[in-house]
């Protein structure tokens, strides 16, 4: 939703005889939809996909690479999550209406499928396509509503050839550069040191069922170690809660940022960020390659449910944009919504050939979108992210304009000269203007309260966010009002990793010789509710599907999360103790 200012107060191959066996090409049933040429697909190719967010895109750029004829049916707009969504009706005199969208995204340096898709799309002159408008940004800034802001520098510095260096190290950032007590500076050093120590067998049989806020005690430590530590690492930084999300989830972040020094195997910088708007650096110039490289799009699709028969999806039910039911017909599918959509398509006929798909209902979603707001003057709070550490919403921001190179004065109506874009990470707890929850509060409201709680953290120093420099707000549109329930509604939840959620989420490929599932809750390495998750779950369906159909096609490249290799001693000592049923041995000195 978008409104004018307003003024506030301060605030390999299984078997190419499937091939055959799916080969259903020929004649359409009436009012079915073909993917991929009307004439000339070759027998076993077509391949529906069945959404167009990330996941959707990556499957498509990577099977039409490989010669597969591919159709992506999405119901909204391609980009899923991640798209820009143009403001309605604030273009003027020949410019583009403002770019808004669901929430900022960022693009940490230990991501590596991501990056590897961008340097396929190609980008004017760009030598490496639109990876290069992967920006790093040099600092991120944690604002405190009750004390002093602090600026973080976003470099290697953290050495970990000894147990002894990383965590003497790492107690020395979180007491100085965090402001925290020595002591709680080491007791987190030691909580880490135990999970990268840890085999792989703890980290799935005991770390997998604890939560992080057990883990590292948060319910018993100072407030700075809860807000920063405990809170912010989890509900800012990763998306997730610190009551329920799992060590092995977030002790795995905490690898990745905190455990790699000297950045080994990253793709860039720790912190990157894109150089203009979404859709215009990266989701358009994507889907044109594909459509160069034979991809059709049909938007409007409403995906209702699947048809099965012997063990194979025959076809998919669609609703399209003009509200008439249809009947895709393909040799594969690739079932590419989100994990709340994907769950509606499991009928009894599905679930009776892959039952564990039922395990899905137990995943937990939760809200984080986020608010745009235009400025009439730049707005110089951070060269990075804001974490908003008191905030009751669980704020993080970064302003934009600094970071384009095609500047916001080139949008809307030539005014506004900065975007200052929000995540609202906390839906639940009450908001310090309107004592509500966000769910319970108006657009208008939550633009409010959003701008007063900045304000809280921000202006106890000089007014760095003025009401007389806001131009106008837009919330994410998937946010509604329900006037008649006095409360919101979201179109689209986010997954949250919750100890224990592992075993709810699905493989790849099962049972369904001809189906697949990609999104970012199917099982992956980076095991987050992220953009890199459902690009590696897209590759990771790919290449299950190059198997059935016994294609001699190079497979996807799939990427491992970062280990010290210094710690990996301790972890095959891990793995007796473990197995014997002792703790780590860095847990046993605390």
């Amino acid at each position: 939703m978008v409104n004018q200012r307003w003024t506030v107060s301060r605030r390999a191959v299984l078997r190419g005889t499937v091939a055959a066996g799916v080969a259903t090409a020929g004649a359409l049933t009436a009012g079915a939809l073909r993917p991929g040429p009307a004439a000339g697909s070759p027998v076993g190719r077509r391949v529906a996909v069945l959404g167009g967010g990330i996941a959707g895109l990556t499957a498509a750029h990577e099977l039409s690479e490989r010669g597969f004829d591919v159709t992506v049916y999405e119901r909204r707009a391609l980009g899923g999550k991640a798209r820009s969504i143009p403001v309605p009706g604030t273009g003027s005199g020949g410019r583009p209406d403002l770019p808004g969208e669901h929430g900022f995204r960022f693009f940490p340096g230990f991501y590596q499928h991501i990056p590897d898709t961008m340097r396929r799309i190609p980008f004017g002159d760009n030598p490496n396509g639109v990876w290069n408008n992967l920006v790093a940004v040099p600092e991120a800034r944690f604002a405190r509503g009750d004390g002093d802001d602090f600026r973080l520098p976003l470099r290697s510095g953290l050495r970990t050839a000894t147990p002894d260096a990383f965590r003497e190290t790492l107690a020395a950032l979180c007491s100085t550069a965090l402001k925290m007590p020595v002591a709680e500076g080491f007791y987190f050093a030691d909580r880490l040191l135990v999970f990268n120590t840890s085999c792989d067998a703890r980290r799935f049989g005991q770390w997998e069922h604890t939560s992080w806020r057990d883990f590292v005690g948060g319910h018993q430590r100072s407030h700075e170690f809860r807000a920063l530590l405990s809170r912010t690492l989890t509900s800012i930084m990763v998306a997730a809660k610190e009551d329920v999300a799992s060590v092995r989830t977030i002790g795995t972040m905490g690898e990745q940022f905190l455990g790699n020094p000297m950045e080994i195997g990253n793709d860039g910088g720790i912190d990157r960020v894109l150089n203009g708007p979404t859709n215009a650096v990266w989701i358009e110039p994507w889907v044109r390659r594909m459509r160069e490289l034979g991809v059709k799009f049909v938007l409007g699709a409403q995906v209702r449910g699947l048809t099965v028969r012997d063990k194979r999806i025959s076809g998919a039910s669609i609703v399209d944009e003009h509200g008439a039911q249809r009947t895709v017909d393909a040799d594969y599918f690739v079932v590419a919504l989100s994990a709340d959509q994907a769950r509606t398509l499991w009928s009894p006929d599905v679930l009776a050939v892959r039952p564990e798909l039922a395990a899905m209902e137990r995943l937990t979603f939760d809200w984080m979108n986020g608010i745009q707001f235009y400025l009439r003057r730049p707005a110089e709070i951070a060269r990075g992210h804001t974490a908003y550490i008191d905030a009751p919403w669980s704020l993080t921001s970064i302003t934009q304009n600094q970071l384009w190179t095609n500047k916001l004065t080139s949008f809307g109506d030539g005014s506004v000269q900065d975007c200052l874009s929000v995540d609202i990470s906390d839906w639940n707890t009450p908001g310090k203007l309107y004592g509500k929850p966000a769910k319970e509060c108006t657009p208008d409201e939550i633009a409010r309260e959003v701008w007063a709680q900045m304000a809280a953290h921000l202006d106890d120093r000089g007014d760095l966010l003025r009401d007389q420099d806001l131009h106008s707000w837009f919330l994410d549109p998937g946010i509604t009002w329900q006037g008649a329930q006095g409360r919101n509604a979201n179109t689209d939840p986010l997954l949250i990793n919750t100890a224990g959620s592992w075993e709810a989420r699905p493989e790849p490929h099962g049972a369904l010789e001809n189906l697949f599932l990609a999104g970012d809750y199917v099982r992956t390495n980076v095991d987050l509710a992220t953009m890199e998750g459902a690009n590696e779950s897209a590759r990771a369906a790919v290449n299950a599907l190059l198997d059935v159909a016994g294609s001699d096609a190079p497979r996807c490249r799939m990427f491992k999360l970062y280990r010290a290799d210094e710690l990996e001693p301790m972890r095959r000592v891990d793995a007796d103790r473990y197995a014997a049923g002792q703790p780590n041995m860095f847990e046993v000195h605390l």
